[in-house]
């Protein structure tokens, strides 16, 4: 557990800069964003109503009012976001592949470390696993200072409702996604996300044990964990979903995510135990 810990550490360690620009640019971008929307959102409502010669109750008859949700369906908040979604998909491959540059000693030292290597394997999940809560929590935080600083620059007359964090997660597709509002959705995608890690590391591992066909192998294998996760997409009617219950569909994917994220450990593991070599 020790060496498992330090090697969780070693990893936050090696990505913690890049880890903490990423953070800077999302906090940046959406505050900024939130002034210049706000303020642009307000100079278009004043030129709106010079041009047409509208009282402010005109205005809002006819063209509405301002929320939050304006704000977060702009590039300003969306971009850093999906700029973090991208940057740690990159990682999850360069988190192994890092290793190997250079003169490949530094793979070769991790693999002779006095420990078993699927320590190594799940360190690395662990260290994208709290990089993602990381952000996620960092989004949280900051979220609803984005949201007073936004009505506290909209004037009272035109803002249109109050927003709590829950509204806004539901008013947005890609925060629904991303920050799912109930706790429930939360573990069923980030733990899809999280069974898509590992095999994503297992396909890496293939490549890794048998080079070029090693890439072919990864490929297969990740189109085969996604068919058998879909399967029952393919194989159940619509006849048969409909008499289904929401709890027996849940079940069923459940099982093969258990199964998959199984089957991609305990492959990753004899790859790295036995053909990985030093």
């Amino acid at each position: 557990m020790k060496s498992y810990i330090k090697l969780v550490n070693f990893e936050i360690n090696r990505f913690i800069k890049i880890y903490l620009t990423l953070l800077i640019i999302t906090l940046l971008s959406q505050f900024i964003g939130v002034i210049v929307i706000a303020k642009s959102k307000m100079d278009q409502a004043h030129e709106v109503m010079g041009e047409q010669n509208l009282s402010e109750q005109a205005y809002l008859h006819d063209y509405g009012g301002f929320t939050f949700a304006h704000f977060a369906s702009t590039l300003w908040f969306v971009g850093p976001i999906a700029l973090c979604i991208i940057a740690l998909l990159f990682y999850c491959l360069m988190i192994w592949y890092r290793d190997w540059f250079g003169k490949n000693t530094f793979a070769y030292r991790l693999l002779m470390l006095p420990t078993a290597r699927i320590s190594l394997y799940f360190s690395k999940a662990s260290a994208i696993l709290l990089f993602i809560i990381g952000l996620l929590a960092f989004q949280l935080i900051i979220l609803p200072l984005e949201n007073t600083l936004f009505e506290s620059l909209i004037q009272d007359n035109f803002l249109q409702t109050s927003m709590d964090v829950s509204s806004i997660l539901q008013s947005n597709v890609m925060l629904g996604i991303i920050l799912p509002p109930y706790f429930s959705d939360f573990l069923i995608s980030y733990g899809i996300g999280m069974m898509f890690v590992f095999v994503l590391f297992t396909s890496i591992l293939f490549e890794r044990s048998f080079r070029l066909k090693g890439i072919v192998f990864g490929i297969l294998y990740i189109i085969a964990a996604v068919l058998l996760y879909l399967s029952p997409l393919f194989i159940l009617s619509n006849e048969t979903y409909s008499v289904l219950y929401s709890e027996e569909i849940f079940a069923i994917f459940l099982v093969l995510g258990i199964l998959i994220t199984a089957a991609s450990i305990v492959i990753g593991n004899w790859l790295i135990s036995k053909r990985v070599l030093v």
